[in-house]
Order: structure tokens, then sequence, then C-alpha cells
């Protein structure tokens, strides 16, 4: 028997292996080695083992498919079959009855319009994780079919995706959770009530970005530093998340720390920044610190990488606090430097952060120079100039970023509430004389301050002590301040030495050694701070009777 016609008749792998046994003789090739013509009847025993597509039944496919499928026909979508899948999932269903009276699911699942859809353009559509009132959850493909008889069918193929809705959802509401934990853990770190000094009005504001937006390490802080100053703090982590506002939490804690130490502004970031590289290096955060100080009516400052204070007039003129602005807090290697800004009474200062200005495809700058317009036209208490510069930024609850923002006012007094307010200088001149001048001004300034007797001698008291210790201890220049708010007396004494005073215990022989610890005893609150000009400060406060003056 021919080998060609033999292998033909045996099954497809036997088949196609004697054909590779056949190759392999090399009496099959011809006689130069061409490989011999195949013949008809070769080609057709080749092609009889694969069936056509047509010898298999669409309906016995479609009924075993995993997925749901549906047929429906006309412009009421009337059921022309459902697979074995399809009425597992929903049920049976009648044919010829219409999709909207016989499928609750479709209605469920937004398949009428959707099939209206496709039978006007001819064009599939896809709806994606669409939830049943059963838990069920579906992505449903809706394909155009021809059908010459019925006007155009409908094949509706829905894949069963509960479980991976199910599992995205977990995923939202742990995503959800984290958010909340973090939402709450950065409020928690924020001020719970701002200090309120006596000679500035303060508000802030703090929004969590949308729920698409993880929580950063915003923060801000008003610290009251006694003698009437204070500082004015407002920083970013950059970061998101728990991790964010516990850096945040660290950061705000060691700023109220070195605060405490009246140190420059560029020397709380200066020990800042060693801190933030310890707590955390791959994260830095930009940062402001600003202190006020009523006696020089301006705000002397330190830039971390931040954003530039604003300050509006009186006359709605908005001035940008300048240079010097160093790198942001963590990457170590510079020595920041302190500026200034004159905040007059009368004016506003705003510190924000950069959630406030930055936007998408928009330069930073143009954020702010919008903000400083915003600012030009807001009027009224500090709570409102808030509320307004979100407004005009278009913050909303759905922003993409946090938001902090500091508002601070040196409010203009007139009439009765100014009478609240006063100060007195003298200058410490002739050494031991300047003891009995001092005091003899201090009674004389209180009494015209209409202070109660007893309040008049205690500050009396006090400044005698502050003065001894600086003739004793300090050098020239040598200067007495009175100052007198509507809650408090604040007595202080600058001189050229810089050694800072410190309270100890006087042993009965010793003749020095108590000024301090009198006026710890007396005073409300007392304390002292090295001044720009290489010299000191010692202050000390008395509060005032609820109805003094």
């Amino acid at each position: 028997m021919n080998f060609t016609r033999w292998s033909a008749r045996l099954p497809g792998t036997q088949r196609r292996a004697a054909r590779g046994t056949e190759r392999s003789v090399p009496a099959a090739r011809g006689e130069y080695g061409r490989q011999p013509e195949q013949t008809a009847e070769d080609g057709a025993a080749g092609r009889a083992d694969v069936p056509a597509l047509e010898e298999f039944s669409v309906r016995d496919l479609i009924g075993r498919l995993p997925g749901l499928v549906a047929l429906v026909h006309g412009p009421d979508h009337r059921i022309a079959y459902v697979n074995e899948a399809y009425a597992a999932a929903f049920g049976p269903r009648p044919a010829g009855a219409t999709v909207a009276a016989a499928c609750p699911e479709a209605e469920e699942l937004g398949l009428l319009p959707l099939m209206d859809q496709v039978l006007r353009s001819g064009t599939p559509r896809t709806v994606k994780s669409r939830r049943t009132q059963d838990g069920g959850s579906y992505t449903v493909t809706c394909l155009p079919v021809d059908s010459p008889r019925t006007g155009g069918a409908v094949l509706v193929h829905a894949a069963d995706v509960t479980d991976h809705a199910d599992a995205a959802e977990r995923l939202r509401a742990s995503e959800r959770r984290h958010r909340e934990t973090a939402v709450t853990l950065q409020r928690s770190l924020l001020p719970q009530e701002l200090e309120q000094p006596d000679d500035l009005r303060i508000a802030a504001t703090y929004q969590p970005g949308g729920t698409d937006a993880a929580v950063g390490g915003d923060w801000y802080d008003v610290i009251t530093l006694g003698a009437g100053r204070t500082a004015l703090v407002i920083g970013d982590v950059m970061g998101r998340g728990v991790r964010a506002a516990a850096v945040m939490g660290q950061l705000r804690t060691a700023v109220r720390a070195y605060a405490r130490l009246d140190l420059p502004p560029h020397e709380v970031l200066q020990l800042l920044d060693g801190l933030a590289a310890e707590i955390d290096a791959s994260q830095i955060a930009t940062c402001v610190y600003a202190v006020h100080d009523p006696n020089e009516g301006k705000l002397v400052y330190a830039s971390a990488g931040h954003l530039p204070i604003l300050v509006r007039d009186e006359d709605g003129t908005v001035r940008r606090a300048e240079d010097p602005t160093g790198p942001p807090l963590g990457t170590g290697g510079w020595l920041h430097a302190s500026g200034s800004i004159a905040l007059p009474p009368g004016s506003t200062a705003v510190l924000y952060t950069d959630g406030l200005v930055e936007r998408r495809r928009e330069d930073i700058d143009e954020g702010v120079a919008a903000l400083a317009r915003a600012l030009s036209g807001a009027s009224g208490t500090p709570q409102v100039v808030c509320d307004r510069l979100l407004r005009s930024l278009g913050v909303t609850a759905e922003h993409d970023d946090d938001v902090a923002v500091l508002v601070v006012q040196h409010p203009s007094r007139e009439g009765a509430d100014a009478e609240l307010f006063h100060n007195a200088a003298l200058e410490l001149l002739g050494g031991v004389e300047a003891a009995p001048r001092a005091r003899a001004f201090a009674s004389g300034v209180l009494a015209s301050w209409r202070f109660p007797v007893e309040l008049r001698d205690l500050g009396v008291l006090a400044t005698s002590e502050l003065v001894a210790n600086s003739l004793q201890h300090g050098t020239p220049p040598m200067r007495l301040r009175l100052r007198r708010t509507d809650r408090r007396l604040i007595i202080e004494v600058t001189d050229g030495d810089d050694h800072l005073p410190r309270r100890r215990r006087a042993e009965t022989e010793d003749e020095a050694g108590r000024g301090i610890s009198i006026i710890a005893t007396i005073a409300s609150s007392w304390g002292s701070r090295r001044t720009p000009g290489g010299g000191k400060a010692v202050w000390c406060e008395f509060a005032l009777p609820s109805r003094a003056g």
C-alpha cells in the first residue's frame, strides 16, 4: 500500500506521527533531495480533523457559559433566550415577555436605557460593577445583533464580579478607616483652643482634603511667650496619612518646647531642622515661625521653605514678607536667618499652607497672587476672614489637599478700649541714682493708670528688684518699660549684658541673690530672654483685677 494513502487512514495524531516518520526516510525524497508534491487526496485528509465553526451548536455553547447571557429582540426588548447561568442567578424568564415586565434585575442594573442606546447606535455598551438588591455585583455588556425579522436584537452578557466588588469595598472601607484615623489624629494634635494674646485677635482653620485625598501634615499654633510677646507657627509635613500626622505632632510639640526658650525665630528653626532629620530622614517639612512684639509693631520671622506671610494694611494694601527663606526642615546644612515685616494697628497677617494656593497646571505664584487679591477685600473678624479666603480660593469639602490658615489681626483701638492699653518707658542713667528714680517713675505711672494701691505697691517692688538686678549684673544701656493691657501689667528691664538670670536658693548669710525669688513670688509670671542687639530683657507680669481701670 502507498505510504501516503495508508497514513491518511490513521487518526489525526497517529497520522501526523506517521508523516514525521515518512519525512525521516531518505527514500521518500526525490532523486535530488526534493520534497515530493502533495496530492489533492493528501490535502483533503489533512483538513479532515479540523471541524468548521458551523459544526458547533451556538445554543449549546452559550448555554454552558459561566457568564450570564440573555438575548432580547425588538424595541420593547422581548426575551428570546436566557442561558442556564442567567436562570440560576435570577430565575427562569419566559420567552416572549418584555424585559421591563419579567426582569426586575434589568432595572436594578440600569439595562433598559442601555439596551435602547445599543439598538439606536448599533454600538456595544458596557456598565461596570452594578449592584442588585440581593447584593450581587455584575459587569454587563450589551452587544447589537442583526435580526431582520424582529428589527434588531441585543445580546446581554453579565459577568458576576461580586467577589471583586466586595474586595474593592473592603479596601475602600479600610482606606476610609485609615483616613478617619489620620484625620482624628491630625485634629487631636492641633490646638483644641487657640491662645488669645492681649494685643492680637487670632483665628485658624484646618480642613482635611476630600475623601479621595489622604490626610497630610498641616499644622498651626499660637504660643504666648510672656511680656506681651506671641509666637505664631504654621507648617506642613510633606507626606500623607498617619505617619505625616505623627511627624507633625512631634514637630509641633518641639516648637512649643523651643518657644519656651524664647529664642529668635531663626534659632528655633535651626533646632527644628536637626530634630526633623532625626524623627524621619525621609520626610521633610516646611515651616514659618514668627514672633510679634507689641512694643516693636512688627513680626520677626524665619521661614524654612514655606510660603510668604501676607499682611493687609488698614487701607487694603497687601504686602508680602520677602527673604530670608531657607530650605525645608530636615534637609540640614543651612543657617537660617530672621527677617521682619511691619504689623501696625489695623493690619491683618495671614499664614497658610500650600493647599490654599496650589493648583494643578498653575504656577504657585499665581495662587499666592490670587490669595493677595482675596485678602485685599477681606474684612471682619479673623474667623470671617478665614472663611472668606477659603471661599475665594475655591476650597470645598472635596478639595484635593489639606488646608491650614492662621489669621492674625492687630486691631486699632479707640475710645474706652484704647484707654486699657498704655506704654511708658524710662532710660536708666546715672548709676545708683537710677534705682530711686525708677521707683518714683513706676509709682507715678501706675497711679496715673488708676491701679489699686496694693497692685501699685507690688509693681513698684517688682520694678525695684528688676532694676537692682540690672544695675548689679548688667551693663548699659539700661531701660525700664511698663506696659498695661486690658488683662495684665508688664514690667520689663533691658540692659547690654547677655547673661540670663536664674532663680536660686539664697543662704541665710548671703547678701544678694534674692531678687529673682522675690519677683517669682509676687508676680503672676516672670522670664528672661536675649535681645537681638546682644543684651537681655528680664520681665514679670501681674494679672489685673477683672474690673481694674
